[in-house]
């Protein structure tokens, strides 16, 4: 498809964009991975670009594959955090001298740069569920330069990206992969939705046959769900959500088991706001983790992912996440993915910011 139609785009969920779309930016990301892994030159596409990184939240992943990857397309990452400037803030939500309109920051860097990513998410807004998108989508209505989502409250749109890549490279196709996204057990309750939502969504998009396993407390947002029974719908394929941990695993291709937040743990009106009741739900099902007899359940030739930081002991046992060179059988795919975040962002950016 014609690629300058991306010029220029936001980048804050995937529902914003097309199957095909999804596709092309896939397939640019696994060129780039080549040219990559060739050593090919490819500063020249964004030599010279700026993108400003606004951190909320702490990050590891995102904050390293962004800045590698302008750097290796020519471009520079600078780093704005909250305290360090003055926090961006929607109105009504200032404190004097300690704040900045959203409006005003998003303006000012659009005369200096080239795109804003932002990550925000759970205490920064308080844990209203929808707040920091909110603010994401205020900063692209007054930005005139792209605006790429690095995870909010609702979503996380390249961490989806760095998963369906990675499947398509194990399995070569989307078609017939049985993918199971399952809630799983951590001893920390401040887990946002953004990856299980969008990993859904991601699958489902590309025709995968989904299952979604989580305690009945464990619900996702209702339009998340709406969304992946209308992709498979269209694709022919299935989406179904169950409630019993290893039923989901059962022939699963690809199994996907992380914590998230209940219900509980968002201010109304989606939740109670009660932190301590969603601990109380939380500890209910400790025996939810991925072992090895749990991946014996899938598929044999099954791939174990995680989006990292994995609560090793809780979610997982170090058995199943290191198993990611074994002669046969099932494995972990948990640093292929953690490389292909690099990469798809890589290909977003490329698209976008020229």
């Amino acid at each position: 498809m014609k690629t300058d139609t991306f010029r220029g785009r936001d980048f804050i969920t995937l529902l914003d964009w097309t199957k095909e779309e999804i596709e092309t930016i896939l397939d640019v990301a696994l060129d780039l991975k080549r040219r990559y892994a060739m050593g090919e030159p490819h500063d020249h596409i964004l030599r010279g670009k700026i993108l400003y990184m606004i951190f909320y939240n702490q990050s590891l992943r995102t904050r390293s594959s962004f800045a590698s990857g302008i750097a290796q397309l020519g471009g520079q990452a600078i780093e704005l955090a909250p305290g360090q400037i003055y926090t961006p803030a929607l109105p009504g939500k200032e404190v004097a001298y300690s704040t900045e309109r959203v409006s005003d920051v998003a303006r000012v860097l659009s005369r200096m740069g080239n795109a804003i990513a932002i990550r925000c998410y759970g205490n920064p807004v308080d844990w209203v569920y929808g707040a920091a998108q909110e603010m994401i989508r205020n900063f692209a209505y007054w930005a005139d330069i792209p605006v790429l989502n690095m995870e909010d409250d609702k979503c996380h749109p390249f961490q989806a990206l760095a998963d369906i890549l990675t499947i398509y490279e194990k399995f070569g196709t989307f078609k017939g992969v049985r993918f199971t996204m399952s809630w799983a057990y951590s001893p920390s309750v401040h887990k946002p939705r953004a990856v299980p939502q969008s990993a859904i969504v991601a699958a489902t998009m590309m025709g995968m046959d989904v299952t979604l396993a989580h305690p009945p407390e464990m619900e996702l947002d209702p339009e998340v769900i709406k969304a992946c029974e209308e992709f498979a719908r269209r694709n022919g394929s299935s989406f179904r959500i169950v409630h019993d941990f290893e039923e989901a695993a059962k022939g699963a291709h690809v199994v996907y088991p992380k914590a998230w937040a209940p219900v509980q743990m968002f201010k109304p009106p989606v939740g109670v706001g009660d932190p301590k009741l969603a601990q109380e739900v939380f500890d209910r099902y400790k025996d939810w983790k991925a072992t090895p007899e749990y991946m014996a359940l899938a598929d044999p030739e099954a791939i174990y992912m995680h989006c990292l930081p994995a609560d090793r002991g809780w979610e997982v046992e170090d058995s199943v996440i290191d198993n990611t060179n074994p002669k046969s059988g099932w494995r972990s795919v948990v640093f292929d993915e953690a490389e292909n975040r690099l990469h798809v962002q890589k290909a977003v950016m490329a698209l976008v910011m020229r």
